[in-house]
């Protein structure tokens, strides 16, 4: 693994997304326009994949193979001990494109953007992967009250994080006329049968929340099924390991990307993260919102988490900003890193790592 040195410090770490909040994984911010576009996450506005494949040898004398290339909008490294032959670099590119011509709300001709624009709702068949996608959901919802919600997509929009990156929010009359009928929820407005979904009404789901982490578990289920053992997956920070050996990584200081916070020993599991900072378009107003207020919440700035997969872990590091960790843990195995906003940090007992004094 490519390793960078922190700070002063003689303490090496993996150069690979220090640690779920992404070295590359920057969503610009509301003065640059332009530079908020050119950046994101799960669900952001498609792009030409374009890709690379490199070799390194590590400290081990061992040779690394990288596949890197840019997909749903961000960066991605997936880093092997043996080559990836092109048909596999293939199917993994095509699948990540099947999951996001379903699953973008920033695109016209997803499914997710048909079910937004069906004006008197409809029933619509999913993919197959959505089954697990949306159990996942369900159980998210249910423990944190509803504080996560896949229906939060038009919260955003109305906050100007729509298809056109507008960055500017919605005039109150608008809000004010969007929410006439009621804030929709996942629990009350959506009916779940197999792969099948019933709507009453236009309604924006975003995925953004499990959905990358998500995505980030099929393609290392493409890689074990094709014999790989050995390998990391990073989707700009949100990565799986599976390896024999420890993987010492990062947490990236969400204020400054020159910084970590602490480091965290992984094997064999995934760890995600979340930051307020990393899509933040006006004074206050970022991509962390409690589906309950549709409101930007202020009092935690960052987590962490270490779960055995990259969606449970993606889902669980937004939703600690909302939910305490006891209450999460009577649901889900995990361990975590959590910074508020005055700079405290929580970190669990079970955490394989330390943080910085």
């Amino acid at each position: 693994m490519q390793k960078r040195k922190l700070g002063n410090s003689n303490l090496e770490v993996s150069a690979i997304g220090l640690g779920g909040v992404g070295l590359s994984f920057g969503y610009g911010s509301a003065a640059d326009k332009q530079e908020s576009i050119s950046h994101g996450t799960m669900g952001d506005a498609p792009k030409r994949i374009s890709s690379d494949y490199t070799t390194y040898v590590a400290e081990d004398s061992v040779s690394r193979f990288v596949f890197t290339f840019d997909s749903i909008g961000t960066q991605w490294e997936i880093e092997t001990y043996e080559p990836l032959n092109r048909q596999l670099q293939q199917r993994i590119l095509k699948r990540i494109e099947e999951f996001d011509t379903t699953y973008s709300r920033f695109r016209p001709d997803s499914l997710v953007s048909r079910i937004a624009a069906a004006p008197e709702g409809g029933c619509f068949d999913l993919p197959a992967d959505s089954l697990a996608l949306f159990d996942l959901y369900d159980r998210l919802h249910t423990v944190t009250a509803g504080a996560v919600d896949p229906l939060v997509g038009r919260d955003l929009e109305l906050l100007g994080y729509d298809q056109t990156y507008s960055l500017t929010p919605a005039p109150k009359i608008v809000r004010a006329e969007a929410y006439a009928r009621g804030r929709a929820t996942w629990s009350k407005d959506i009916i779940r049968d197999g792969t099948l979904i019933v709507t009453q009404r236009p309604l924006l789901i975003d995925v953004g929340a499990a959905g990358k982490g998500y995505l980030v578990d099929i393609v290392s289920d493409i890689l074990r099924e094709n014999g790989f053992t050995q390998f990391v997956v990073d989707g700009s920070g949100d990565m799986r390991y599976s390896g024999e050996s420890s993987l010492r990584v990062g947490l990236e200081h969400p204020f400054d990307p020159r910084l970590a916070i602490g480091v965290v020993n992984l094997q064999d599991r995934a760890l995600c993260a979340s930051a307020v900072n990393k899509r933040a378009w006006g004074d206050g107003l970022h991509h962390v919102l409690d589906a309950r207020t549709g409101i930007p919440v202020q009092n935690v700035v960052a987590t962490w988490v270490v779960a055995d997969d990259a969606a449970i872990a993606d889902g669980l590091a937004t939703a600690l900003f909302f939910t305490r960790a006891d209450r999460l843990a009577e649901v889900f195995r995990f361990s975590y890193v959590r910074m508020f906003a005055d700079g405290w940090a929580e970190i669990s007992q079970n955490f394989d790592g330390k943080l910085f004094s």
